[in-house]
C-alpha cells in the first residue's frame, strides 16, 4: 500500500505542478500579449475549463477502465499538452495548451483518488486523501518555483523536460498493481446528486477553486505593481504551499477521527476573515503574508471534502472513480469562474471586490452547515 501511495503521490505532484507554474508567469504574458486584468483571467481560467469539460468523462473512464489505465491516459495527454505549451507562441495558443492540460488533469486525478480509496483501509482513508493531497500541493509549491526557473532558462526548453518526464511517470504508472473495475451506474449518480452531503462535498471542492482562482490572477499583479521580481513572487507562493503541504496530512488524520464537519467550519470561518483582509491589504508586505494565510484557510477546505465526497458515495452506490469525477467537475467549475469572474470582477470595481464576494460565499456555506445533523464520522453509512 505504501508503494502504491507513493507512485499516486508522485503522479499527483506532477500535475499539480504543471498547474501552478503558470503564476509567476502571469504579469510577463500579460506585458507580451497586451492582457488586461480580465484577459489575464481567461488565461489562467483556460485549465479550469479543460477540467470543466473533462470532468465526468474522466471519472467515468476511471471506473470504466480502471483506475491505472485513466492515470496512465491522462498522462500521456499531459505529457502532449505539456510540449503544445512549449511551442506555443500566442495567448490562444497557451490557452488552448492550458485547456488541455486540464482535461488530461480530470483523469489523472480521478483514476488517482479513486486508485488510494479503494485500496486504503476505509478508517484511515482520510490520512491517505491528505497524504496524496499534501503531495499535490507540494507540487503547487514548486510550480511557481518552476515557473520562475522556466522565465530564466527557457520556457519552451523546461515545458519540454517536464513533457519527457511526464512520460516517464506514465510508464512508472503501468508497473502499479491493477485495482478491480467499478460499476459506473446511473442509479447510483442519480442517488448521489439527491444526497445532500455529497451535493456539499462537491460545493466545497469548488469554493476553495475559486476563492485560489482569484488569488492566482490578483496577488502576483497587484506585487508585480510594487516593484517585486518574478522569483520574489514565486517565493512567495512557495511559503503559502508549504503551509498546506504540512496542514494535509494533519487534517487527513484529524479528519479520520473527528469527522468532517468540524474541520470544514473551521476552514470557512477562516477563509471569510482572510477573504475580508485582502479585500483591503494594499501594502505588498501584507498582501504577501496574507497569501500564506489564505493558503492555510482556503487550502484546509479540501482534504475533509473529499473525504465527505467518497464516503457519501459510498453510502449512496456510487463508484469512487466516477464520484472523484463529478468532484473534479465541481472543482473545475470554480477554478474557471474565480480567475474569469474574479478578474472581470476586479477589472470593473477593484481588486477588493471579488474578495468580498468570496468572504460571503465562505460566511453563507459556514451558516447553511449548521442544520446538518450531527458529524459525518468515517465508520457511518
Amino acid at each position: 500500500m505504501r508503494r502504491l501511495l507513493l507512485l499516486v503521490s508522485s503522479i499527483i505532484f506532477v500535475d499539480a505542478l504543471l498547474f501552478t507554474a503558470l503564476t509567476p508567469l502571469v504579469p510577463g504574458y500579460a506585458d507580451e500579449f497586451d492582457l488586461s486584468k480580465a484577459g489575464a483571467g481567461l488565461l489562467v481560467g483556460a485549465y479550469g475549463a479543460g477540467a470543466l469539460f473533462g470532468g465526468i468523462p474522466g471519472g467515468l473512464a476511471a471506473a470504466r477502465f480502471g483506475p491505472k489505465r485513466a492515470v496512465v491516459g491522462g498522462l500521456l495527454l499531459l505529457s502532449v499538452a505539456s510540449f503544445a505549451f512549449a511551442a506555443a507562441d500566442s495567448a490562444a495558443a497557451l490557452g488552448a495548451a492550458r485547456f488541455v492540460q486540464g482535461i488530461s488533469s480530470t483523469a489523472t486525478w480521478a483514476g488517482a483518488l479513486a486508485w488510494i480509496s479503494v485500496a486504503a483501509p476505509r478508517a484511515r482513508r482520510g490520512e491517505f486523501i491528505g497524504t496524496a493531497f499534501g503531495a499535490a500541493v507540494f507540487g503547487a509549491v514548486l510550480g511557481p518555483v518552476f515557473g520562475g526557473l522556466a522565465e530564466l532558462v527557457g520556457i519552451r526548453l523546461s515545458f519540454t523536460i517536464v513533457g519527457g518526464l511526464t512520460l516517464v511517470f506514465a510508464g512508472l504508472a503501468t508497473l502499479g498493481r491493477s485495482m478491480p473495475v467499478e460499476t459506473a451506474k446511473l442509479a447510483g449518480l442519480r442517488h448521489a446528486l439527491r444526497d445532500e452531503r455529497f451535493l456539499g462535498g462537491l460545493w466545497l471542492n469548488m469554493l476553495p477553486a475559486m476563492l485560489f482562482g482569484v488569488l492566482i490572477v490578483l496577488t502576483p499583479l497587484a506585487l508585480d505593481d510594487a516593484g517585486w521580481t518574478t522569483a520574489a513572487i514565486a517565493g512567495v507562493f512557495v511559503a503559502a504551499g508549504l503551509v498546506e503541504v504540512l496542514l494535509n496530512p494533519i487534517l487527513g488524520r484529524l479528519t479520520d477521527r473527528v469527522g468532517r464537519l468540524l474541520p470544514i467550519r473551521v476552514a470557512l470561518a477562516a477563509s471569510a476573515g482572510v477573504a475580508v483582509l485582502l479585500a483591503g491589504a494594499s501594502g505588498a508586505a501584507l498582501i504577501a503574508v496574507l497569501i500564506c494565510a489564505a493558503a492555510a484557510s482556503f487550502g484546509s477546505m479540501y482534504t475533509p471534502s473529499m473525504a465527505l465526497t467518497s464516503y457519501r458515495a459510498e453510502a449512496v452506490g456510487l463508484a469512487q472513480g466516477l464520484a472523484f469525477g463529478v468532484m473534479n467537475t465541481a472543482w473545475a467549475l470554480g477554478e474557471l469562474v474565480g480567475p474569469t469572474a474574479g478578474g472581470a470582477l476586479a477589472e470593473s470595481y477593484g481588486d477588493a471586490a471579488p474578495y468580498l464576494v468570496g468572504a460571503a460565499l465562505c460566511a453563507f456555506t459556514l451558516v447553511a452547515s449548521y442544520p446538518v445533523a450531527g458529524r459525518v464520522r468515517p465508520r457511518a453509512a
